[in-house]
């Protein structure tokens, strides 16, 4: 397992970028280094990140994804343990002046969070 490597979130992030490039918002950037938690998507004028994150990997509330019983306190840690971090990078932007969205993975299925976006932007 130590060799298979992440690829990230592609199929989510990929869905996103198209969406905004069809509706002509520019100006962002992938990936910040510079910025806590490394954002998906982050605008810098109006210094928001947005996070696309998948319903099982980060515990979405509203899909409440079954835990595998293969191995089901290895991943009931994992699966804590992201919430957590995402927790505390959530509080550090905050803390440092950045607005957060959150895009669940089910949402990529209308455009509500596009208009959410919209709003914060």
């Amino acid at each position: 397992m130590a060799k298979v490597r992440s690829r990230g979130n592609r199929s989510t992030e990929h869905v996103v970028e198209m969406a905004l490039r069809r509706a002509r918002i520019r100006d962002w950037s992938k990936h910040r280094q510079d910025v806590p938690g490394k954002p998906d998507f982050y605008f810098q004028h109006a210094k928001l990140a947005v996070f696309v994150d998948g319903c099982f990997w980060h515990g979405c509330p509203v899909c409440s994804r079954r835990v595998p019983r293969h191995r089901r306190v290895f991943w009931l840690s994992k699966l804590t343990a992201n919430l957590k971090r995402d927790a505390r990078v959530r509080r550090k932007l905050r803390r440092l002046g950045y607005k957060t969205i959150r895009i669940w993975e089910h949402e990529l299925r209308n455009d509500k969070w596009l208009r959410r976006l919209r709003a914060k932007l």
